[in-house]
């Protein structure tokens, strides 16, 4: 089951906190590596909160852990916490402007039995 998406990023307050332990910590990883998602999307998937799934955009891919949205309803939005695992998945081009855009991404999520979600180390090593 594939369902797409219009993905957004954002900032996050567990995000926040896990900054203050660094960047490279399990704790980031638990804060940043999450998709969230309406409950009826979750359904759709026959996922549960804690399934690694698959973000893809036309510009990368990335496992992440899915999660129910504290927002939700907003079934066909999902939310991934700015940083490493959004990065992997948004468009570097700044059209001019500076800075990326991160909000209104098309996006396909997927579940992804038995892959294993990245830690920000091992996402760094993956540029060598």
């Amino acid at each position: 089951m594939v369902l797409n998406v219009n993905l957004i990023t954002g900032r996050t307050i567990d995000q926040g906190r896990a900054y203050e332990g660094g960047k490279m910590t399990d704790e980031m990883t638990r804060a940043g590596a999450i998709v969230e998602l309406d409950p009826e999307d979750m359904t759709e998937l026959e996922i549960l909160t804690g399934t690694v799934v698959l973000v893809k955009t036309e510009c990368g891919e990335v496992n992440v852990r899915a999660v129910k949205s504290p927002n939700a309803p907003h079934k066909g939005l999902a939310f991934i916490p700015l940083g490493l695992w959004a990065n992997q998945v948004i468009n570097p081009d700044t059209t001019g402007i500076g800075t990326p855009s991160y909000k209104g991404l098309n996006a396909t999520i997927e579940p992804t039995p038995g892959k294993k979600v990245l830690s920000p180390s091992e996402i760094a090593n993956s540029f060598r």
